[in-house]
């Protein structure tokens, strides 16, 4: 066996703004693992500020080495030793998946890998001011979507609630299923308020309300709540099944939104599937702006772990965020994603 890796600025078509700031650019790392002639290739992608793995460049490569040399030695993914690194984990846990696949970017035998059938997602709104946001909402109902979902925190609150209340007065719940991320921007004294605001417009959820670690205060509002509520970077850290148990147990949410580079890779959202189903917990999988390296893994893992109850939409609408993206054989049409198996 042999493993390198690579890095790769990505360059956005356009400033991708969340709450915690504007993305121009992105960073990731491409391990590569070759195994008696067949070849892997994996993205470990990490978001500054918000990965529980970031750190300084030099810092993570040198992290980077010490793996990779473990994994040539060892010929295994150190699952317990990467719970606290899951985009490492989850670009090993891709490559390994390619290899087990022969070669093959189809990981699993799914009928979204044999190109039988597409993944449902929804459309991102990025932030933006009002007209922007609007004429974004307006190209992906165009293109067929039916689900999106709009990131607001960005422009005041006045002015997104009236963004919505406009949405709604042209598009009702029967055309148009609304759903938001604030990315943490409510505090736990305004929130209970904005989402009453919001329920009268048909919201079907409300991803991270307030910041994460403030537990006592997530789960009065998942309570009292009339917007269902999902947990996205509360989930961030939280990486052993005892944390993972009490987080669910405390909180209580409707829902949680999972992304495998940052919460623990396959082997760690696994985990957290099981555990929400087993507390009657809905979740979904979204991509965390890899390039299609990642994306078509994402794809793969949400066609396989899912199976048969795919059926809510997914977030896997970013194939086209990068000027220097990498080739895939993944293709949006309407508002599904599909593997082109011969591409």
């Amino acid at each position: 066996m042999k493993i390198s890796y690579i890095d790769r600025l990505l360059r956005f078509k356009q400033p991708a703004g969340t709450s915690r700031g504007v993305y121009t650019t992105h960073r990731s790392y491409y391990v590569r693992i070759e195994q008696d002639g067949v070849v892997g290739i994996g993205e470990c992608s990490v978001l500054p500020d918000l990965s529980c793995d970031a750190m300084p460049q030099d810092r993570y490569e040198r992290t980077l080495d010490r793996v990779c040399a473990f994994v040539e030695r060892t010929g295994g993914i150190p699952y317990e030793m990467l719970r606290g690194y899951p985009s490492i984990l989850f670009g090993l846990e891709t490559a390994f998946a390619q290899i087990d696949a022969r070669g093959s970017l189809a990981f699993f035998d799914t009928p979204f890998a044999r190109g039988e059938e597409g993944i449902i997602i929804n459309g991102l709104i990025w932030m933006g001011t009002f007209d922007e946001m609007f004429a974004r909402l307006e190209e992906k109902l165009e293109a067929g979507f039916r689900c999106v979902k709009l990131k607001i925190g960005a422009i005041d609150w006045e002015r997104e609630i009236a963004l919505i209340r406009h949405i709604r007065a042209r598009y009702d719940s029967g055309t148009i299923e609304l759903r938001v991320d604030a990315n943490g921007g409510f505090t736990p004294e305004n929130a209970l308020n904005r989402l009453e605001e919001l329920a009268q417009y048909d919201i079907h959820s409300i991803e991270q309300p307030i910041r994460q670690h403030q537990w006592r205060e997530m789960a009065w509002l998942c309570g009292k709540s009339p917007v269902p509520i999902a947990l996205d970077e509360e989930l961030i850290g939280v990486n052993q099944l005892n944390m993972k148990s009490n987080l669910l147990d405390t909180i209580s949410p409707d829902y949680i939104v999972l992304k495998p580079s940052l919460h623990g890779g396959m082997a760690g959202c696994r985990e957290w599937i099981k555990m929400a189903k087993e507390r009657n917990i809905g979740s979904w999988i979204t991509s965390a702006l890899e390039s299609n390296v990642g994306l078509n893994a994402v794809a793969q893992f949400c066609a396989e772990v899912y199976g048969s109850e795919l059926l809510l939409p997914q977030g896997l609408g970013t194939g086209m965020l990068y000027t220097n993206n990498t080739k895939t054989p993944l293709r949006i049409e309407g508002d599904k994603l599909w593997f082109l198996r011969n591409s």
